[in-house]
């Protein structure tokens, strides 16, 4: 069965699993709307639509038109398909001529996401506005048209300044063990940095759609990998998932059986899903630090070390929720025996019986 996660500034429940579009595109028309009804009948009811052709809309367009309510469409104000091709404008009248094409193709009235798009730097974000792009996107939103306001982004300090407007209910963020540890094209920001914009979207309640989980897929592969060393699909998705302010992983699909291999995430075994490995990739800087993977687990004493972990550290980070979720876990902090289980058994060289103790302090149990 799906699982889903609720954004707390819109209500909406989301399919841990969305769908990312970069490639149905390369499809015949045909093949994706049955891979995207298949995906829909599964249980996802969350799609991105930066996409890198035109085609894609017509498809989703054919795909959902039947089930438009039951589907979440994430659109990107700035996104441009003139050529047939993705292309990147700030340019009102293109902007606001792609919508009205883009509406039209996804047979709706409506956008359930409208997204601030793809802002990396200071002076893009100083277009968007100067341009009267973002004053259209929230006419839009005053009208109905657009039902919440989303961003993408690649970089934190960006994506934090434009959090600070208090407009954006869900932020597109490239997340995985390449770019968290400074590898790769989108490695912007340092680990701590990276780690506290997910856990300032948790506080505040913005969720996270999670794009490039796999970083271009070349995660997926020893020789492309900056790792040296291939992860699986589903370790990439939880790894995602287990970061603070995550509610869904966009993986790229283009066939039925893209959708399935995908959707096998769902039952897989925690052993699948088991990304410690990365722990011998990462940078010093980063050990000694919990990334809520539960390697640890079982814990003797039934405790959920990473949620503990996770709970805390947004907690010190003012998160009033994340304090009040610990407070109804059945096993605190203050339940550790310190027998060292978890801490022999942690590949991030976490002192986790240590960590009890202060957690317990911390929290008064």
């Amino acid at each position: 069965m799906m699982e889903y996660r609720t954004n707390r500034r819109t209500g909406d429940r989301i399919s841990i699993i969305g769908l990312g579009t970069s490639s149905i595109c390369d499809a015949g028309e045909k093949e994706a709307v049955d891979a995207l009804l298949y995906a829909h009948d599964k249980g996802v009811n969350y799609i991105d639509l930066a996409t890198a052709k035109a085609n894609t809309f017509r498809y989703v367009g054919t795909a959902f038109s039947s089930c438009r309510s039951e589907m979440l469409y994430q659109v990107h104000f700035g996104a441009n398909y003139e050529s047939g091709e993705y292309g990147w404008t700030t340019a009102l009248n293109t902007v606001r001529n792609e919508i009205e094409w883009q509406l039209k193709e996804l047979r709706t009235d409506y956008i359930d996401y409208g997204f601030i798009h793809c802002l990396d730097a200071e002076s893009d974000w100083e277009a968007y506005q100067k341009n009267g792009v973002l004053d259209y996107l929230l006419k839009m939103k005053d009208e109905g048209v657009v039902h919440h306001i989303g961003l993408s982004s690649h970089t934190p300090k960006l994506a934090n300044a434009v959090l600070d407007t208090g407009l954006v209910d869900q932020l597109m963020f490239s997340i995985n063990p390449s770019y968290d540890y400074q590898k790769g094209e989108y490695a912007n920001g340092s680990a701590d940095e990276r780690m506290a914009l997910y856990q300032r979207c948790e506080k505040d309640g913005v969720g996270i759609s999670v794009m490039k989980p796999f970083s271009g897929s070349q995660l997926l592969k020893a020789e492309t990998s900056p790792f040296g060393k291939a992860l699986g699909k589903f370790q990439c998705i939880q790894y995602a998932l287990d970061k603070p302010g995550v509610l869904t992983v966009l993986p790229g699909v283009r066939s039925k059986s893209d959708v399935e291999e995908i959707l096998g995430f769902i039952d897989a075994g925690s052993e699948e899903k088991d990304y410690s490995e990365i722990s011998s990739l990462t940078p010093e800087s980063v050990m000694g630090k919990c990334v809520y993977c539960n390697h640890c687990q079982p814990c003797p004493k039934g405790l959920n070390v990473g949620l503990i972990n996770k709970y805390y550290d947004l907690a010190v980070v003012g998160d009033k929720l994340a304090a009040d979720h610990y407070m109804k876990l059945e096993k605190k902090a203050s339940d550790c025996i310190s027998c060292s289980h978890c801490d022999r058994r942690c590949p991030f060289k976490v002192k986790q019986s240590e960590r009890m103790k202060k957690i317990a302090s911390y929290f008064g149990v």
